[in-house]
């Protein structure tokens, strides 16, 4: 069989897109993702999502990690299958779609290049030592670091994923340095088993973290550097409860193809 796909990336982190609106693909093969998201003998992505058709919704976002497992909510992925649904004329500028954590509304500019979408909201943040531990629809665990350009991303956030305490479930590890009025994040991402370029829930979840450790409250607005570029991060944060969560960022078709699986 013959698979037609799209390519996208949004700020550095890469994901193959598929129209499954006719339900053509049985993605439930994890050998087969596997296979289409590694570098050298697939596409290559950080993961893989299939757009489908949803009776409530504009559509549905079936997301994979680059392992071939079922995903939880994936920032930058949700961007990407935005902007994918605005190519294919499903939506216009905005829509409601849903996701393996519930239903997100997104905007996107009348070009097709920057997507607002909005996040879960979240009300919880633990610690573990001086690390923040917090879920934005995906598990993260939000350290400082100095020098960040130079760490070994790869080592640090291995040895933390695995550890006794997040070795079962996973949990990807944000790494954080002050930039400006912002700040520099660099994320070691469970089921991808390596760093990434961008993880959108990630730097959402530095930036929630970030303004709890501040002090800060009322409307927030966090610029965040990753390898791959620049995001943005709108919220309401009145003490207890972060509100209207918007991830913002470009979202860029690069290529599309056929591969025979």
């Amino acid at each position: 069989m013959k698979l037609h796909f799209y390519k996208y990336q949004g700020a550095g982190n890469d994901f193959i897109l598929v129209d499954n609106r006719q339900n053509i693909v049985n993605h439930y093969d994890p050998q087969l993702l596997e296979r289409l998201c590694d570098r050298r003998f697939g596409i290559g992505g950080d993961g893989i999502m299939f757009l489908q058709s949803h009776p409530e919704y504009d559509f549905e976002m079936v997301y994979y990690n680059a392992d071939g497992q079922p995903s939880s909510m994936c920032g930058n992925g949700g961007r990407c299958i935005v902007a994918f649904a605005k190519f294919l004329g499903v939506i216009n500028t905005e829509t409601e779609f849903l996701a393996v954590d519930g239903s997100h509304y997104a905007r996107i500019s009348e070009e097709g290049d920057w997507v607002s979408l909005q996040m879960i909201d979240v009300d919880t943040i633990s610690r573990d030592a001086e690390a923040y531990v917090l879920n934005t629809g995906s598990p993260h665990y939000v350290t400082f670091a100095d020098n960040l350009k130079e760490k070994d991303v790869y080592a640090e956030g291995y040895a933390i994923r695995n550890n006794d305490t997040y070795r079962a479930e996973g949990i990807n590890i944000n790494f954080v340095e002050s930039n400006g009025n912002g700040y520099f994040v660099r994320t070691f991402e469970r089921g991808v088993e390596d760093e990434t370029f961008a993880c959108g829930t990630g730097v959402t979840a530095v930036a929630l973290a970030m303004a709890k450790h501040n002090g800060q409250t009322g409307h927030i607005t966090t610029p965040v550097k990753v390898l791959g570029g620049n995001l943005n991060i709108l919220f309401n944060y009145d003490g207890e409860k972060f509100t209207d969560i918007f991830l913002e960022g470009p979202a860029m078709q690069v290529f599309e193809g056929d591969i025979m699986i």
